[in-house]
């Protein structure tokens, strides 16, 4: 996925959302992302369940908020790092666009109103 189809991003990597007047095909690419994003989110959770606990050097409560806070960062920042055609949000735009036609289809140009 180029630069020119990526979606902008916030500052933290997070998916901005598409102008209320952006195209479908915009917005889906936003909303693939997002998905993206929680995607990775869920596999970091997922990864720390494996990681053994140890009692003598647990945070407690306040590490167990800084890892939900770190996980949810990097769910924002690695999808950014993932391009081209075979990346994941791309495969998901490209699957979901199969179900909303206007996302694929060009944009007609709009002719000027005459005075």
């Amino acid at each position: 996925m180029s630069a020119v189809n990526r979606p902008a991003a916030h500052a933290l990597g997070r998916a901005a959302r598409p102008a209320a007047n952006a195209s479908p095909g915009e917005k889906l690419r936003g909303s693939a992302q997002q998905l993206q994003g929680v995607f990775v989110e869920q596999l970091f959770k997922a990864m720390r369940t494996t990681v053994p606990e140890d009692g003598t050097f647990s945070g407690g409560q306040g590490e167990e908020l800084f890892r939900g806070m770190m996980d949810q960062h990097l769910s924002e920042l690695v999808p950014n790092q993932w391009h081209g055609q075979h990346s994941l949000g791309e495969t998901l735009y490209r699957q979901l666009a199969r179900n909303v036609p206007a996302a694929t289809a060009p944009q007609a140009p709009t002719a000027p109103e005459k005075p």
